[in-house]
């Protein structure tokens, strides 16, 4: 009985042993450096790019860039942070994609989304009165941030 019992411990000794080897192994195997990875608001000091892209389509090509001339260009100008922009046009998807360099993330993100709304319709409206249509042209595809790389 005691002999049994010396071999069922040692079968579960080794099975334990086994199975911590296969935990450590597999722990060493992941990418612990995602594990420790800063969250993107740790980076709130460090210049930010906004990054949308919109569905432009050429006939309305035109329209698009006069009202963000008159529209966006000017109240952007004046935000705290703002250090520029770049807007870009790809023919073959009839796609917009807008860069906006910011000073931080802190200052992009402390305008108010209120005022934010207010800036777009004004924008929709001119858009909207210039090709005479009752819905904005411009459909939104993606909008998100690019962070500088060191």
């Amino acid at each position: 009985m005691n002999l049994k019992l010396n071999l069922n411990l040692k079968k579960i000794f080794q099975r334990s042993c086994l199975l911590f080897i296969c935990i450590v192994v597999l722990i060493f195997q992941s990418d612990i450096s995602n594990l420790k990875a800063l969250t993107m608001d740790n980076y709130q000091g460090e210049m930010v790019i906004e990054e949308l892209r919109l569905k432009v389509p050429a006939n309305v090509k035109t329209a698009w860039l006069n009202a963000e001339k008159e529209i966006w260009e000017p109240w952007l100008s004046t935000q705290n942070g703002f250090l520029g922009r770049q807007l870009f046009w790809d023919k073959e998807k009839e796609e917009a994609l807008i860069l906006v360099n910011w000073e931080s993330k802190k200052l992009w993100k402390s305008i108010p989304m209120s005022e934010v709304n207010v800036v777009q319709k004004r924008f929709e409206d001119k858009v909207k009165a210039a090709l005479n249509i009752s819905e904005n042209p411009f459909k939104l595809i993606y909008e998100g941030q690019l962070d500088k790389q060191r």
